[in-house]
C-alpha cells in the first residue's frame, strides 16, 4: 500500500511537472539569479521582468526555492543602489532600468514580499525626472514598435504609472493617466499596453481582437506574424475582459510555442535575431500570461 502511494505521488510531481507554466517558472528559477551570479551585476531583464513575474507566480501558489529570488530583493529593495550597478555605461539605461527595476519592486511590494514602503516610494520618486511634459515616459522613442527589453512607450508608461499610484503620487500618475487616455495606439503592443492602463478602451480591445492570427497569437500588427511577446502582452490586457475564446486560443499559441527547456523564442525587431535578454524578457512575459489566464486555478 505505501509503495502504491510512494508511486502516486511521484506520478503527480511529474504531472505538475509537465504544466507549461510550472516548467516556465522552473526556467525562470534557474535563470534569473544566473545573471547576477556571472556578472556581478543586475540585469532588468533577469532581475526585473524575469522577477516580476516570479513574483506573481509566488502570489498565485506556485512552487519554488525561495532562495532563487533571495539576491534580487535585497538588490530592488534598495533604489538607492541602482545607479552602482556594475555595466559598461555605453550599454547602460537607466530610464529602462528604473522601470523595469521599480515595476518588479512594486509587484514585490503588491505580493507583501518587499514590505519597505519607503523603497517603494524611493523608487517611484525616481522615476519622475524622466517623465515627458505630455505625461509620458519614451523609451525605445525613435521605434514605432516596442519590444520586450525597450518596452516603446505605452507599456513603460503603464508600469510608470502603476508604480507612482502604488507610491501615493498622485500628480505625475494623473498625468500618465492622461497621456494613456488620449494616447492613440500605432501597434498591437501599444493596443494591449493601453488596454491594461484603461480597460474601458475599446477602440483598442477591438483592434487586438481583429488582429488575432489563426494560430491563435498576436504580432506587432494586424497582418504580422504571430509573436510570443505581443500574444502574452495582449492575453494580459485581456484576461479580465469576458474574451474566453480569445485568451483560449492565446494560451494554445504560447503553450505550442514554449521551448523544451520552459522557455520561449525570443521576440525581437526585427523578428529571428538572437538576443539572451529578449528571450528571458519574453519569457518573463509569456509565464506571467499563462498565470494569469490560467483559469484552473
Amino acid at each position: 500500500m505505501i509503495r502504491v502511494l510512494l508511486l502516486a505521488c511521484c506520478a503527480l510531481e511529474l504531472a505538475a511537472e509537465s504544466f507549461p507554466a510550472q516548467r516556465a517558472i522552473d526556467y525562470l528559477v534557474r535563470e534569473v539569479p544566473r545573471w547576477s551570479k556571472e556578472n556581478a551585476c543586475f540585469s532588468c531583464h533577469n532581475n526585473g521582468d524575469g522577477a516580476r513575474a516570479l513574483y506573481v507566480a509566488e502570489q498565485y501558489g506556485y512552487r519554488m526555492p525561495t532562495v532563487a529570488l533571495a539576491d534580487t530583493t535585497r538588490w530592488l529593495s534598495a533604489p538607492a543602489d541602482w545607479d552602482r550597478n556594475r555595466v559598461n555605461p555605453a550599454f547602460s539605461d537607466k530610464k529602462l532600468a528604473r522601470i523595469q527595476f521599480s515595476a518588479a519592486l512594486a509587484q514585490a511590494y503588491d505580493s507583501a514580499i518587499i514590505r519597505d514602503r519607503s523603497a517603494l516610494m524611493a523608487a517611484a520618486q525616481s522615476l519622475i525626472p524622466y517623465q515627458e511634459p505630455d505625461g509620458s515616459w519614451q523609451v525605445d522613442a525613435g521605434s514605432a514598435v516596442g519590444s520586450p527589453v525597450t518596452y516603446g512607450t505605452a507599456l513603460s508608461t503603464y508600469f510608470a504609472r502603476r508604480t507612482l499610484e502604488m507610491a501615493g503620487f498622485t500628480e505625475p500618475a494623473k498625468r500618465a493617466k492622461q497621456w494613456l487616455t488620449e494616447s492613440k495606439p500605432h501597434s498591437i503592443l501599444d493596443a494591449a499596453a493601453l488596454l491594461l492602463a484603461l480597460p474601458t478602451r475599446r477602440d483598442c480591445l477591438d483592434m487586438i481582437l481583429r488582429a488575432q492570427a489563426s494560430d491563435g497569437g498576436w504580432g506587432p500588427h494586424a497582418m504580422s506574424a504571430a509573436e510570443p511577446f505581443d500574444t502574452a502582452v495582449v492575453l494580459l490586457s485581456l484576461r479580465n475582459l469576458d474574451q474566453p475564446r480569445s485568451v483560449a486560443r492565446g494560451r494554445a499559441f504560447l503553450i505550442a510555442r514554449q521551448r523544451p527547456d520552459g522557455g520561449w523564442p525570443e521576440t525581437t525587431r526585427p523578428p529571428g535575431a538572437q538576443s539572451y535578454a529578449q528571450h528571458i524578457s519574453t519569457s518573463a512575459w509569456a509565464t506571467l500570461a499563462l498565470v494569469l489566464t490560467d483559469s484552473e486555478r
